[in-house]
């Protein structure tokens, strides 16, 4: 019997999933989730942190947002980026449930073959 966490995979939109694995397809963004876990940084201390214009990490960071990976919130003339730790759960999750079925039909093409070397040794 398989099972696996439908709900987180019917709470999301197709759209959203796209947008969540999008932003995560990129190694600097998610770079950018790692650092900004549990305290968040600045736009201005991550830009600093990357060989890139603050234009361009202000787009991956866009892009995170978009995504829910992470907010901005403002604190004085700074932005503050911090992650969205349940996004991530939510991005594991979905893995899991893409794994498990997977699993499942590699499973049954396994049996599928085993009775078919069987039947040919019949």
């Amino acid at each position: 019997m398989v099972r696996y966490n439908q709900m987180v995979v019917d709470e999301m939109s197709p759209s959203e999933v796209d947008r969540l694995f999008h932003a995560l397809a990129d190694a600097t963004r998610r770079d950018i989730v790692q650092r900004v876990a549990g305290t968040g940084l600045s736009i201005t201390e991550l830009a600093r942190r990357y060989p890139m214009t603050m234009t361009a990490v202000q787009k991956h960071v866009g892009v995170l947002v978009d995504a829910g990976l992470v907010t901005k919130r403002r604190h004085g003339r700074e932005q503050r980026v911090i992650g969205n730790l349940a996004a991530v759960q939510r991005a594991q999750q979905l893995l899991a449930h893409f794994e498990q079925l997977w699993r499942v039909r590699v499973a049954a093409m396994a049996d599928i073959l085993d009775e078919t070397d069987e039947g040919a040794r019949a």
